[in-house]
């Protein structure tokens, strides 16, 4: 078992960033997912991480009042016939923050490119189980309702 952390950005169109992971990643290669994630190394906080897996994931240089800790997930898998145990206690970040997709510097070996999706398509294609798509049901159905609520405050003049 170990931590990780898992970094959403919304933009102000209420569009999510996503990643597609490179061709050369051992697990879920060229499949879209979450556009910034990373292991907690040891010594490390889950924030200091959160920080620095999005710089050198997509080169944005973040600060710690940019990201809002949402909820912890508890995700297991087996891949690659059961050669390939993924145990993980994922902190879950989310970042408001409108980006120019053309100014990011992403990391070749990670990320294969990024787009922003609104959270009706990301909806649509994770509930047709498309194929393109890395699944994380637990985290997608948490992410949604807080999305939700979030997104009713904001348009009634309230912010969370």
């Amino acid at each position: 078992w170990h931590r990780a952390v898992h970094v959403w950005i919304i933009n102000s169109k209420n569009e999510l960033l996503i990643q597609k992971r490179a061709a050369i990643k051992e697990n879920h290669p060229n499949q879209w997912d979450i556009p910034s994630a990373g292991h907690v190394s040891s010594g490390e906080d889950p924030l200091t991480t959160a920080i620095r897996e999005t710089e050198e994931e997509l080169g944005l240089k973040l600060q710690e009042k940019d990201f809002n800790h949402l909820f912890i997930v508890v995700q297991q898998s087996t891949q690659k016939k059961g050669t390939y145990i993924n145990n993980e206690f994922n902190e879950v970040y989310l970042v408001k923050l409108n980006v120019d997709l053309t100014t990011l510097s992403l990391q070749k070996e990670e990320v294969a490119e990024v787009k922003f999706i609104s959270i009706s398509d990301l909806k649509i294609a994770l509930e047709s189980n498309n194929p393109s798509f890395v699944q994380h049901p637990q985290e997608y159905r948490r992410l949604f309702a807080y999305l939700e609520t979030y997104i009713t405050n904001k348009s009634s003049g309230h912010t969370s």
